[in-house]
């Protein structure tokens, strides 16, 4: 994240107000929840976690054990049972 400095941003007058209850402190701004992305969005991780996780459900549905899913994806085995027991993203 980078800093921006308020005055060179901000009106005088919001600056001002702003003052009122923060001084010399980093403050985070939130994006407003339409501008909001998910997690892994851009970089294409949400997308590469969804698709492993969908090949581990299909192996688990043709009888491949949960010991040997966490194996050979180097998962705990409570991570494969959240997978498997839980529903896809759409």
């Amino acid at each position: 994240m980078k800093y921006v400095k308020a005055a060179a941003v901000l009106p005088d007058e919001l600056l001002v107000e702003i003052q009122k209850y923060v001084q010399g402190e980093a403050i985070y701004i939130p994006k407003p929840d339409k501008k909001r992305t998910q997690w892994g969005a851009k970089s294409g991780s949400r997308r590469r976690l969804d698709h492993r996780n969908e090949e581990i459900r299909k192996a688990f549905l043709t009888g491949t054990s949960i010991d040997h899913l966490a194996a050979e994806y180097f998962l705990s085995i409570e991570s494969i049972k959240k997978i498997v027991y839980t529903k896809a993203r759409n």
